[in-house]
């Protein structure tokens, strides 16, 4: 297998969402998207002891044409939406949205780790739905972190969140073809990861540090933006490290995005205002 060579690489800059701090490696000035990926957030924050779940984190808010991803690392996250669901992933699980046409939602703190405190750790990342499906049926899935199947070889650990990677499922259904994976590595291990050779992809570093073959040392904050000309990647822990290897099928189709909306053309994101201003996505109450 040939080894996919560096295009760029991204540092996760801290930028402001709403009050809250972020890290955000793209869109920026240098990259809108990396088809079908649209958006990754990491957030770590303090939650101090005793303050409501209300009081804290993503209140209801709506999205369509895309889906919302959630890694829990630290903590956890508690999940409300105007379908019904109401459900709490803590830490090592993970949280799917396919908001399809329309859906409100939010994304609190749960309750008992407010009463306790502790640190949270989430990364968000948002990924483009065709034309064709965005305007399906909402589906939402929760992952805890034993019910994701992992592969495990000698000091890398990987939970496989969605797609086929090795004999191990995703659980999580996508509406185009996307691996997610979810790396644990030891200082000193080394390892090839296989990928579709018509696949975009990324490796975000939350921490440690990687020598990537072919390219050198990346820190952890940091995103490795590959070209699609192989079948692989390989590297060096050179640290205990965390990261996330996103790789998807191209859509290759037009983007019109206005805040939680992402579709193909501007006047279906006109429409996808009009219809939340008009209840059309539904309500959610939070209990």
């Amino acid at each position: 297998m040939k080894n996919r060579t560096v295009d760029r690489i991204l540092y996760a800059e801290l930028v402001d969402m709403g009050g809250m701090p972020v890290r955000q490696t793209f869109p920026t000035q240098q990259i809108a998207q990396i088809d079908p990926f649209l958006l990754l957030h990491h957030h770590v924050a303090e939650m101090p002891k005793g303050v409501l779940p209300q009081k804290t984190g993503v209140a209801p808010h709506p999205h369509r044409g895309f889906s919302p991803v959630t890694f829990v690392y630290k903590g956890g996250v508690h999940h409300r939406d105007s379908r019904g669901n109401n459900s709490v992933v803590y830490e090592g699980g993970s949280q799917w949205m396919n908001a399809g046409r329309g859906i409100i939602h939010s994304e609190r703190p749960p309750k008992d780790i407010m009463e306790r405190g502790g640190v949270q750790e989430i990364v968000q990342l948002w990924v483009n739905t065709p034309a064709a499906y965005k305007m399906d049926q909402p589906e939402y899935f929760a992952l805890q972190s034993e019910q994701t199947p992992v592969v495990d070889a000698d000091g890398v650990s990987i939970q496989v969140v969605a797609g086929e990677y090795g004999e191990a499922v995703g659980p999580v259904l996508t509406k185009s073809p996307v691996l997610a994976l979810r790396l644990t590595l030891k200082a000193g291990a080394t390892y090839t990861l296989p990928l579709p050779g018509t696949y975009n992809a990324f490796l975000y570093l939350l921490d440690g540090q990687i020598r990537l073959d072919g390219f050198g040392q990346v820190d952890g904050l940091h995103q490795v933006v590959f070209n699609s000309d192989g079948e692989s990647v390989r590297f060096k822990a050179e640290e205990d490290t965390r990261a996330i290897l996103m790789a998807g099928e191209p859509i290759n189709e037009p983007v019109a995005a206005n805040g939680p909306f992402v579709m193909n053309t501007e006047t279906e994101v006109l429409q996808a205002m009009r219809d939340y201003r008009m209840g059309k996505l539904g309500v959610l109450i939070e209990d």
